[in-house]
């Protein structure tokens, strides 16, 4: 025999509801209640993932919008991403430090990820190239390429997830390119970029 209950509030014994509906509008709980899924369950969203969904930001990407000349032989140098494709925090500045910084609120687990398209300006071969990512302005993970003698443009990619990114702390890329002439060189605007995101727990 099956049982319909028909009503529109469920309270609890001090009154206060369990689950409310109002037009097409279901609540579930109140202001300051815990509502827990058990260990075994599955929580199945069909439709549309509305407000309070959890999502991967503070996210960002930017680029280089020409090349960065000029940069010495042998020496790690800040690649000055300046073209902001989207940044949903105001987190990275573009214009000044080149640098996104954790906002207020958003401290946890990130992932990062960088290419850097290199380039002797010489027209020289290149020997290696160095990709760092700097937290707060120490390095925590670098990538090296070895080009094997190989004309005289190429990239360096690398990624890495970081446990533990506080409010204010930093994160910068730097390179370092090698070419066989010491003639120095340039991170060329096509194919540079720089990006991360807040992973969801």
């Amino acid at each position: 025999m099956t049982s319909i209950l028909k009503v529109d509030t469920i309270q609890d014994a001090d009154g206060n509801n369990i689950i409310n509906e109002s037009g097409n509008t279901i609540t579930i709980g109140a202001s300051g209640d815990t509502i827990s899924i058990p260990s075994g369950a599955t929580f199945n969203i069909n439709g549309t993932a509305g407000t309070g969904i959890g999502t991967n930001t503070p996210a960002f990407f930017v680029e280089l919008s020409s090349s960065q000349s000029g940069v010495s032989d042998d020496t790690f140098t800040k690649v000055t991403f300046n073209n902001e494709e989207f940044d949903t925090a105001s987190a990275f500045d573009s214009s000044t430090n080149y640098r996104f910084t954790v906002p207020s609120g958003e401290a946890g687990k990130y992932v990062f990820f960088a290419q850097v398209d290199v380039d002797s300006e010489s027209n020289s071969n290149l020997d290696n190239s160095t990709l760092q990512f700097k937290k707060n302005g120490s390095v925590i993970r670098s990538q090296e390429y070895n080009h094997l003698n190989n004309p005289p443009r190429s990239h360096v990619v690398a990624s890495t997830i970081l446990e533990a990114m506080s409010e204010s702390d930093y994160m910068e890329i730097f390179v370092r390119l090698e070419a066989t002439d010491a003639g120095g060189g340039r991170f060329n605007g096509t194919n540079s970029f720089f990006g991360g995101y807040k992973i969801i727990e």
